[in-house]
């Protein structure tokens, strides 16, 4: 399942969220929770972050500290968790707090993720990402490879 849109949810006081509908069969499976590198909380399929932590994280050389440091800093601050009986996860503490989250949470679709943000967090990040657009994509389209020759 690809996950896209924007869903508007709340916090209870257990600091658990209503994951929206579409996305909890995606989700039945188990969930991985990681602190992301920006003030959000990420909500991956178990499959899908095992996958890209196999990819990207245990592919890096343990000889590095640069590399134990950043396996540390996500193996450590991430956590598995399930969907209760009415559709919703528990957000630990460390991670509501690393977000921001207080009561309204946008929900964002990410394509493999879902991303759980404060609402004004949201808005700058949102603000910022349209003013880059023009940029961003090509500074992108710049870093891929030509096609081959004779390819169409």
């Amino acid at each position: 399942m690809t996950f896209r849109g924007l869903n508007e949810h709340s916090l209870d006081s257990k600091d658990r969220i209503t994951v929206p509908a579409q996305y909890r069969g995606a989700l039945a499976g188990g969930i991985v929770l990681i602190r992301s590198v920006e003030p959000c909380v990420e909500v991956w399929p178990a499959d899908a972050a095992e996958e890209m932590e196999r990819r990207t994280l245990s592919a890096l050389n343990p000889m590095s500290r640069d590399a134990r440091r950043i396996q540390r800093r996500f193996f450590a601050h991430s956590e598995s968790a399930e969907l209760d009986a009415a559709g919703r996860i528990r957000l630990s503490r460390h991670l509501v707090e690393h977000a921001g989250l207080d009561g309204r949470c946008i929900v964002s679709g990410m394509g493999t993720r879902l991303e759980i943000w404060a609402p004004e967090r949201w808005l700058e990040e949102d603000e910022e990402n349209e003013q880059r657009t023009p940029e961003l994509t090509e500074s992108l389209a710049a870093q891929q490879a030509p096609p081959a020759a004779g390819s169409a």
